[in-house]
């Protein structure tokens, strides 16, 4: 069965957060974070929780898809910053945004950074069975909450904001998928413990904060974004060159070059927002699906590969025509 695309939205956190910002309470400067992942700044959420943010970007992709809302009928969200262990931010986003309270299942899924192709895999295949008729996908995340300051190798590249999509059948519009995961090497991206208990102070338990084996996740994601690149354009039939565009999760703009010229694709073919919003987990690839629609470089008719990796460790990418 074909699946079409019909709304995108998304929500920014409230402060603005630069580099030189950051350096004025982290050791670090400006020309180090820029040389070392293309991040100039991001956005951090000062008073709204995740589900508010995910609340923005669905309303902003309903207004975009111009359909009742009372039509949603499946609601997913891909976080790993969740308001709280339960209810999940999903029923929290239904009930804030007043969605169909008595024909509508929302659920959270955490899949890290990869989460947002998990849940359009999700979606798709509530779809074709017919339970559902319009799914409104949702990644969305406060990474600021469990960022370790005294770290700067994790502290710089993390940012908050939500994006969001709406999923429906359609007559013509082909995706597909390709997912995996591998937990024997899950702990070299870990957080442990978040959303337990809120009122726990962090500041003794460096565990529950954000850590990260840069050089490990570097060689993983290169294989990663390979992976699934190749197995999709398998699944399709086509060729690179029969790709408009690749949406890629905002990890660092140095793994992107690098897998760009291991593969002899041009970088231009690659979107990238990084720069602007930092790594944003499973809410960078709607956020920058949303950004291309907004700028009209997102046209009808495009073949699109988006390709999320991360925590898991997680991997996957979805083919869709927009």
């Amino acid at each position: 069965m074909s699946i079409e695309i019909i709304g995108y939205g998304l929500a920014q956190a409230e402060k603005r957060v630069t580099n030189h910002d950051l350096a004025k309470t982290v050791d670090t400067n400006d020309a180090w974070i820029q040389e070392r992942t293309g991040i100039n700044q991001r956005y951090f959420s000062m008073t709204k929780n995740t589900s508010d943010l995910a609340s923005e970007a669905a309303m902003m992709a309903i207004q975009d898809a111009k359909i009742d809302p009372k039509t949603i009928d499946l609601i997913l969200v891909a976080t790993i910053t969740p308001d709280g262990m339960m209810p999940s931010t999903a029923s929290l986003v239904q009930a804030k945004c007043g969605l169909n309270a008595q024909k509508c299942l929302s659920y959270d899924i955490n899949a890290a950074c990869t989460g947002f192709v998990v849940a359009m895999q999700n979606a798709q295949a509530m779809l074709e069975s017919g339970f559902v008729s319009n799914a409104l996908i949702i990644g969305a995340e406060t990474l600021s909450k469990i960022l370790d300051f005294k770290d700067r190798t994790t502290s710089v590249l993390f940012g908050d904001g939500a994006g969001a999509i709406i999923m429906r059948k359609s007559s013509s519009n082909q995706m597909r998928h390709y997912t995996r995961s591998e937990g024997d090497i899950n702990g070299v991206l870990t957080s442990d413990g978040l959303a337990l208990n809120p009122d726990m102070k962090f500041e003794h338990l460096s565990s529950h904060y954000l850590r990260m084996q840069g050089q490990a996740v570097f060689r993983f994601a290169v294989k990663a974004i390979e992976d699934v690149i190749v197995n999709l354009l398998i699944q399709t039939k086509l060729e690179i060159n029969q790709i408009d565009w690749i949406v890629p999760h905002q990890a660092n703009r140095r793994i992107i070059e690098y897998v760009a010229n291991k593969m002899n694709i041009d970088l231009s073919k690659f979107y990238l927002n990084l720069d602007q919003y930092g790594n944003t987990s499973s809410a960078s690839i709607p956020i920058a699906l949303s950004e291309m629609k907004t700028k009209g470089i997102l046209k009808e008719g495009m073949r699109v590969i988006c390709i999320g990796f991360g925590a898991g460790l997680t991997w996957g990418g979805s083919y869709f025509e927009s």
